[in-house]
């Protein structure tokens, strides 16, 4: 099966952007809990009802969908976001995690950089069907999240 992209022609990679010392209202440094070879995580700019300091992880190396990633960065991919979803359930006092990833528009892929995301879930919190009232958060209602995290992950925060 032949790779389809759809990232348009001159991309500014949100991903790639952060890794270059590029931020803006929706990505901080602020925003990273942890860095490693090959993949990084960081707190999700978005937030879902009920489901506060969601976590996404993304492969250092830009690449499209899970497609095309390498075995190598899918490992370090998911090696991470184990790390995180066990330090998400430790450091919120959740009940448990979700994870999610997305590929092509009709998979609801919206950001074309491969990132995997990590919800704390709560008895009762309906992230499945609210998904869709997920709003951008400030860089500041963001950082307790992160900072959690930081200490939980003992992982580098810098590329």
């Amino acid at each position: 099966m032949a790779t389809i992209l759809h990232e348009p022609a001159h991309y500014a990679c949100p991903f790639c952007g952060i890794q270059r010392g590029q931020f803006d209202d929706h990505n901080q440094p602020t925003d990273v809990v942890g860095v490693t070879e090959d993949a990084f995580a960081r707190i999700a700019p978005k937030r879902w009802p009920g489901n506060p300091g969601a976590v996404l992880v993304i492969p250092r190396r830009h690449t499209e969908n899970l497609y095309s990633i390498t075995p190598e960065e899918n490992r370090a991919v998911w090696d991470l976001t184990r790390r995180v979803a066990i330090a998400i359930r430790d450091g919120y006092d959740c009940h448990g995690t979700s994870v999610r990833q997305h590929n092509e528009p009709a998979g609801e892929q919206d950001v074309w950089h491969l990132h995997v995301h990590v919800f704390p879930r709560y008895e009762g919190d309906a992230l499945y069907e609210r998904h869709r009232e997920a709003r951008w958060v400030a860089a500041d209602e963001r950082a307790a999240y992160a900072e959690r995290l930081r200490a939980r992950l003992r992982l580098p925060t810098s590329f």
